[in-house]
């Protein structure tokens, strides 16, 4: 009981990780920027916002957001983000999908428990790859903006990014440490019994003939 527990659990992490990624991705208020200086900005209360899609300049009169569609002119970190972020999005999918058919609660035709682990082996690596990626993108990034502009805060869409990464880490971590056999009972077909007498292990009989076989 005590398995499956966990591994429900991580795969409630990983869904949940999963879904922070995606979060992540499709928003833009990853960090704040500031043109001119901290004070300047904070006094103009004029500040920008920069994600994987879009530059935005908030204001108390203006929202103003330029699309990044220039794939060649934008700096090299905007775009490994991208291609890192959107693969660990990809990912997810098939990822839960076997997470969740490895799970002893869900059963197929011709299921086995060699083929759950197995399931429940490629799940977690995926789920673990996508917290790699998470992780790489979320923390490249602001350090590419600071670098290129001044970076002011880090914004809603990093902190998912960050939470998500880090349920993906947890759950794929659980995943794979849970993925051991379901403590399933021996079966009696293959059961032996040793007879003094001969000195050779030997089938168990079946149950019909068990009382003749205590008294050989």
């Amino acid at each position: 009981m005590a398995h499956m527990c966990r591994r429900v659990a991580g795969s409630v992490a990983s869904c949940a990780g999963w879904v922070g990624l995606i979060v992540a991705t499709a928003t833009n208020d990853w960090v704040s920027t500031c043109d001119y200086s901290v004070a300047t900005c904070v006094r103009l209360d004029e500040l920008g916002t920069q994600g994987l899609w879009a530059d935005c300049v908030i204001a108390p009169a203006l929202y103003h957001c330029v699309s990044l569609n220039q794939i060649l002119s934008l700096p090299a970190y905007i775009q490994v983000c991208r291609a890192l972020m959107i693969t660990a999005c990809l990912l997810g999918l098939p990822a839960i999908l076997l997470v969740l058919l490895s799970l002893p609660c869900v059963r197929l035709a011709n299921d086995s428990s060699a083929i759950k682990r197995c399931r429940a082996l490629v799940g977690a690596v995926l789920i673990l790859i996508m917290a790699v990626f998470g992780i790489v993108s979320t923390i490249w990034f602001p350090i590419g903006t600071n670098q290129e502009k001044g970076l002011m805060a880090f914004g809603f869409s990093l902190y998912a990014g960050w939470v998500g990464s880090g349920l993906c880490l947890i759950g794929g971590t659980v995943i794979l440490c849970c993925r051991g056999t379901d403590g399933a009972a021996p079966s009696r077909e293959n059961s032996f019994y040793y007879s003094r007498q001969a000195g050779r292990a030997m089938p168990l009989d079946p149950p019909a003939n068990h009382a003749k076989s205590v008294h050989v």
